[in-house]
This record gives C-alpha cells, structure tokens and sequence, in this order.
C-alpha cells in the first residue's frame, strides 16, 4: 500500500551533503516536516534555509553520530518540534581506501564508531518513540559493499555488513511493533565521499561502474518510504552478483579479482 508522507516527520543523519542532504530536499518535497544532523552547521543551514524557500519545514542540529547524546538530542528535536517520529534516515558514514594489512587500527575503530555506532545510536534513540506510537520507519544507508566486499575497501565494507545485520535483526525484532525498517544498498554515488574517504587513506579510488547522483538514490529512499521494503539493492544488475556470491563466492572471485586488477592495479 502506497503511503502518503505529507505531514511525516523525518530525521536524517550525514545530511549536510550528498545522499543526507538530497533526501531531506526530496521528503520535504513530499509534505515531510524533517529534522538534520551533521556536524557542519553551515551546511546544515543552507538545506534548512533551501527546504524553507521551497515552502517546507524543517530544523537542523549539530550532530556527531559517534556520541550517543548528540544522536539523541537529533531524534528528540523531532518530537520537540513537531510532534512525532516517523522515519529515521541512518546515513551518516565514512571510507576508507587501503590494505588490510596495513589498516591503522584507530582508523578502524573511528570507521566503526561512525558507521555502525552511529546507526546503533539513532536506533536506540528512535525505537522507544516509534513503539510508544505503534508506528514508523527507520531506513540506513548501506551499500553494495555491504554485500560484496572488494579490494582496498575492507574495513569500510565491515562496516556495511555490520549495518546490514543491524537491520535484518532489527527487522525480526520489530515485526509486532508497527515499525519498519529498510536497508538500502547505493552503488558508486557522485558525492563527497570519495574525495574525504581519499583524504584520509592512503589510496585514491575513484567512482567506476554504474554511478548514480545523489539526487537518484535519495529518490528511491522516497520511494522505499511510500512503500517499505526490507531491502533495496539500487543497482538491479548488483543483485545479480549478490545471488552469485551466495551460489559460488570462489566463482565470483574470479570475475571480480581479474575486474579490479584491470581497473585498480594498485590492489
């Protein structure tokens, strides 16, 4: 059943660019009332500043995911301001690019700190506000990669299948509570992502195969918040190799391991 989102009030992390900022532009254009976080301020006023032109509401907070109060102060601003929860958006995240065996470990921890505390944190903050209403939808950003790691990025896509798993158990434990919960699974998207990942590891990867605009994937968060799914794979040929990784990881091995010395001869 197709759900009207007008009057919905949504929270997203990470929303100061990129797929965070083009959803909340997208969900306000639906009618939704939403509620940002990131740690760039000015940003953050700038998409409040543009959803208000347009004739939309919404509030900003400074938020760091890797600190519980901050996230949770983010989820109360919705109730505060407007009355309800009814989506979280879990998008905030961070890559990294370079060898396992060469991964500094406190780059390791902040990847988890960020990706998957921070995904923990705003489910603990807006699971109490959805049961209490019998009603809502928590939607995290993933990625292929949390299906299918590659070379040179396999600390980042731990953190993806650990999302993942937060909400295929999430899913389970929530199924008599009247709240959804969705994963979406983005492909290469032109963001700030790899030009911040590439500051911070030491390789530069660039975006290859299929590439979506931010724009795409936050309309198809939309779309997923008008008709739940658990999962969505935004790439449909990705699903393919999804299926093949299940059937025969040793046969899609071969494939990705003679793609990604053609195109990454670094790895």
């Amino acid at each position: 059943m197709r759900r009207d989102l007008k009057e919905k009030v949504a929270v997203i992390t990470g929303a100061s660019s990129g797929i965070g900022r083009a959803t909340a532009l997208a969900l306000a254009r639906e009618g939704v009332r939403v509620v940002v976080g990131a740690r760039r301020t000015d940003r953050l006023e700038e998409a409040v500043e543009a959803i208000q032109r347009a004739g939309g509401q919404a509030r900003a907070l400074q938020t760091d995911v890797t600190k519980p109060n901050e996230v949770s102060r983010l989820v109360g601003e919705a109730v505060t301001a407007f009355g309800r929860l009814d989506i979280l958006v879990n998008n905030a995240g961070l890559g990294y690019f370079g060898r396992l065996e060469s991964m500094p470990p406190e780059e390791a921890r902040y990847l988890f700190e960020v990706n998957v505390m921070g995904t923990l944190y705003g489910i603990q903050a807006a699971v109490p506000i959805m049961r209490s209403q019998r009603s809502g939808h928590i939607i995290t950003v993933s990625s292929v990669s949390g299906k299918r790691a590659t070379p040179g990025s396999g600390m980042y896509a731990a953190t993806k299948f650990a999302q993942v798993a937060l909400s295929e158990s999430l899913r389970l434990e929530l199924v008599d509570a009247g709240i959804d919960v969705s994963i979406i699974c983005p492909v290469s998207t032109t963001t700030e992502f790899f030009e911040i990942a590439a500051a911070r590891s030491p390789f530069k990867i660039d975006p290859v195969g299929p590439i979506y605009s931010a724009e795409q994937v936050a309309g198809l968060i939309v779309q997923c918040a008008r008709r739940p799914r658990a999962e969505l794979i935004v790439y449909r040929l990705a699903r393919l190799m999804v299926i093949l990784n299940a059937i025969s990881p040793r046969l899609l091995d071969r494939i990705l391991a003679t793609y990604w010395k053609r195109i990454r001869p670094g790895f």
